[in-house]
Order: C-alpha cells, then sequence, then structure tokens
C-alpha cells in the first residue's frame, strides 16, 4: 500500500515525485516506457520562459513565473543544465511593434521582471546576427535554456535516493477506486494500491483519467518539428530568440542550447496519431525560412539531426491542476508550454492539493536535496584519450569528451539504463557530430559488460547516424533564403 501513486514519469510527475520525498510517506512512480522523461519532456525547446506570452490570471501564468524563479536553486541543488540567456521578441513591422506592447503589458500583469521594449539597433548590439529587418524587440532579462531530459532524469534520481521507488515499463492498464484507495493495474497483471493517484500522464492524461470514470478532457496532440545544428553555429544567438507569436503558438525560435548547440523550431501541427513523431522536409524547409528571417546566417548545411514532439492540447482554456470529483484522484491536464518551466511550482501546487484534501504531510528530518552531476566539465589541463586505461581519462566518446568513469556513473544511479539512447541523454555520447559512429559501439561493448549480456541484446539509437543526416541533408536549400 502506497500513500501516493503518481502517473508518469516526465518532468511534471518527476519534480512532484521528488517534492513528495520530502515527506514521510510511502511513494511511487509509475511509466509506461522504459526510462524516465522520454515523452514531450525530452522533445521540446528546452526554453525556461519569462512567463511574459500567457492570459493574466490563468494557472499558467502563475505558475510559469514561479517555475522560473526556482531554477537556480534547482540547478544548485541537482546539477541538470540551466543557464539565464534572456530572451528577445522581435517584431519586424509596425503591426508586430504593436504586438510587442501588448504582450510587454501582459508580462507586467503576470509579475515578470526584467522586461524592456527596445529598438531594432539596440537589439542588434544584444544579438549582432539578428536581421537587419527587425524593427523592435522585446527583451526579458529572465529567460533562460536547459536541458530537459537531464533535468528529468536527475529528478527522478534525486527522489530515488530519498525513498521513491520508481516502475518502468509499467503501462496503466485499469483502475479501480475502493472505499479507501486505489487498485492501479499495470501490464493488465500486476495490482498496486495506494490512497491518492495523481494523473501526470501528460499526452495520455485524458485517458488515465477516463479510467477514473473522468471523461470530459479530450488531449489531442500538437507535433513540433525541430532542426538541432552543430556547435560551429552556436555564436548565431546568445539569448533565446523568438517572433511575435501567432494564434498557433510562441512560433520559431532560434536557441542556443544549453550544451551549445543551435536549435530552431517548432512548428505545430495538430495530429491524430499521438505516437507520431516523425519529420518531413517541406515542414522542416519551413521551419528554416522563419528561423532565418531572425537570424540570415544560419547554414542548414551544419544540421545534425531533425526531431518531434508531440504536447498535449486540451479541451479546456487553461491547465487543470485539481483534485476531481472522484476523491483523491488528482488531475493533471493538459500540461503543455510552459509546463517544462513551471514544473518545480506545478509540484508545490500539488502538495497544496493534497495537503487540503487531508493527507497527513509530515517533513523528513533528513532530506537529501543534493544530486552530483554526470558530466565533468573538462579543463584546459584534461589529460584524457581514446586509449587510456584509466576510466577517469579512458574517452569513449571523441565529440562531446565523454569518459568511461562518466557513462559508469550514469550506469549505476538507482535507475535502469539499459540502451543507447539512454546513455547518451544522461552522458551526451552521442550527441556530436559524428552523432554516435565512432562511440556507439564502444558504449555497447560498456553496457553489455555491466548488464551481463551480449551486446547485440542492447538496443542501439532511434534514430541512426545514416539516417538523420540523409534526411537532413536532403533538404532543399536553395528554397531556404
Amino acid at each position: 500500500m502506497y500513500d501516493i501513486c503518481v502517473i508518469g514519469a516526465g518532468v511534471v510527475g518527476t519534480n512532484i515525485a521528488r517534492e513528495l520525498a520530502k515527506y514521510e510517506l510511502k511513494v511511487c512512480v509509475i511509466e509506461k516506457l522504459g526510462d524516465v522523461g522520454c515523452g514531450c519532456s525530452k522533445a521540446n525547446s528546452g526554453i525556461v520562459h519569462g512567463g511574459y506570452s500567457d492570459e493574466p490570471g490563468t494557472i499558467k501564468a502563475e505558475l510559469c513565473v514561479k517555475g522560473n524563479r526556482m531554477y537556480e536553486q534547482m540547478e544548485k541543488e541537482l546539477n541538470f543544465g540551466y543557464r539565464k540567456t534572456g530572451s528577445f521578441v522581435l517584431a519586424f513591422n509596425e503591426e508586430e511593434n504593436e504586438k510587442l506592447d501588448e504582450i510587454y503589458h501582459k508580462g507586467i500583469k503576470n509579475g515578470v521582471e526584467g522586461l524592456e521594449i527596445i529598438d531594432g539597433d539596440k537589439a542588434r548590439q544584444m544579438e549582432p546576427h539578428l536581421s537587419e529587418t527587425v524593427t523592435k524587440a522585446l527583451y526579458c532579462e529572465n529567460a533562460g535554456v536547459t536541458s530537459p531530459y537531464e533535468f528529468v532524469i536527475a529528478l527522478a534520481e534525486n527522489a530515488i535516493a530519498n525513498g521513491v521507488e520508481i516502475k518502468l515499463n509499467s503501462e496503466v492498464t485499469k483502475i479501480v477506486q475502493k472505499e479507501e484507495y486505489f487498485e492501479v493495474e499495470i501490464n493488465q497483471k500486476e495490482i498496486i494500491k495506494s490512497q491518492y493517484v495523481i494523473n501526470s500522464a501528460g499526452i495520455y492524461s485524458d485517458a488515465i483519467a477516463k479510467m477514473a470514470g473522468i471523461d470530459e478532457y479530450d488531449i489531442h496532440a500538437s507535433r513540433g518539428q525541430y532542426i538541432i545544428l552543430d556547435k560551429t553555429q552556436n555564436n548565431l544567438a546568445n539569448a533565446v530568440i523568438f517572433q511575435v507569436p501567432t494564434k498557433l503558438g510562441k512560433g520559431i525560435l532560434v536557441t542556443s542550447t544549453y550544451h551549445g548547440n543551435l536549435l530552431i523550431g517548432p512548428n505545430a501541427e495538430e495530429i491524430n496519431d499521438k505516437e507520431d513523431l516523425s519529420t518531413d522536409e517541406d515542414a522542416l524547409i519551413h521551419i528554416a525560412e522563419l528561423a532565418k528571417k531572425s537570424v540570415p546566417e544560419i547554414s542548414l548545411k551544419r544540421a545534425l539531426k531533425s526531431f518531434a514532439g508531440n504536447r498535449p492540447k486540451s479541451n479546456k482554456k487553461d491547465w487543470v491542476i485539481e483534485e476531481s470529483r472522484v476523491k483523491r484522484f488528482i488531475n493533471l491536464i493538459g500540461i503543455d508550454s510552459p509546463g517544462l518551466t513551471s514544473s518545480p511550482a506545478i509540484a508545490l501546487k500539488v502538495v497544496e492539493i493534497l495537503k487540503v484534501s487531508g493527507l497527513n504531510l509530515l517533513p523528513k528530518t533528513e532530506f537529501r536535496s543534493y544530486r552530483a552531476p554526470i558530466i565533468k566539465k573538462k579543463t584546459a589541463d584534461f589529460k584524457g584519450s581514446i586509449d587510456s586505461k584509466d576510466p577517469n581519462l579512458h574517452i569513449i566518446c571523441r565529440c562531446e569528451s565523454v569518459t568511461e568513469a562518466e557513462i559508469m556513473d550514469a550506469l549505476h544511479r538507482g535507475l535502469p539504463v539499459n540502451t543507447l539512447d539512454g546513455v547518451a541523454r544522461r552522458t551526451r555520447a552521442g550527441f556530436g557530430p559524428c552523432q554516435g559512429a565512432f562511440c556507439g559501439p564502444r558504449v555497447r561493448k560498456i553496457l553489455a559488460r555491466e548488464l551481463n549480456v551480449e551486446p547485440d541484446e542492447i538496443k542501439g539509437r532511434v534514430n541512426r547516424f545514416e539516417e538523420i543526416v540523409t534526411r537532413v541533408k536532403r533538404l532543399d536549400i536553395t528554397k531556404i533564403h
């Protein structure tokens, strides 16, 4: 019998789990996939938004600003990768200039600090590679970038270190409400009993709610496609660069990632298949055209890969974060952008809901808030080589200077890691220009050794290097101007 069962190990679910780990509670997290953060939480822009885009008075607006202010402390504790960069919203004509004023006043109402409207010349002084056609910009000093999948991994590891159980490869197939608890069936065979259930299933949160007899929610997928370019393009953007948003969303952005690549995207497409994460040439060409409107020097010749993420869009105007009409069943519905930014504040809100619901929350006398980093920054005196016998100096991934010691560390932190993708998300081995062509076999060998299996039993990368390069390089560069 658990006190709380959290369904979904994305960035919201793992933030909730870590926050609950601060109390004398028996908590489990159920995740249908083989690793944490493998849904929308790993396939997004990685932006910590300032909080000026959301309608004043909404839950989104409230929690985005609160969440933004929590990131610096969380980075100190969890070492997942966060950097404050500032952001720009660009206008290119008089009509868009007026929209900047509207966004500015939204931000002020939401309590955003560090907002300023500047002219095109000042914007280009701050971001020298911006287009000459930029007329004005809204600058927000408090926006930033993070590594979203590393954030989820760090949260999960720290939650486990403080007593939370995480059950991977565990799909919820049925929920039965008893008088004092719920029976949550996983994989059509195992029963988990819990006094409270927190529905944080992202794009499938409507399906989980229906299992509890709550059928008023409908989630559809809004697919966003992206292009990642190599680090030679990193100098083109210091901050996060948006354009004036449209009815489809915040629009195409250009940003340096936390680890120094250049990222452009996303578009927004309503699709029927929640599992469809494909990308297509026409959409990528359109993304590149719009990105080059902001930063003309972007070169797709430096593209590494494309990817897509499906955001949960609900039939409600605002996020739903509440105890449902089914007592002790808490719903989190339609947590789309800025869900990543808001996730630490969402967790605090869920704790308050639990208190009001009557759960006794007794703080632990000892909560270990610190989680050591996996990736070690290499200094100028680092003497690593691919031939070294010392695991701390033995380089496995040349592109990202990942050592054997870092990979070994990633494999022994309480969360099962048994795929090349899992290692890549924790260490960046395979995320460089060669996309794993060099390090893939070496990582596979280490995994096989540590898991005591044959190398061919280790799952490879979801997108192989040859397929990604072929797809991206086929883009009609002549159409992008």
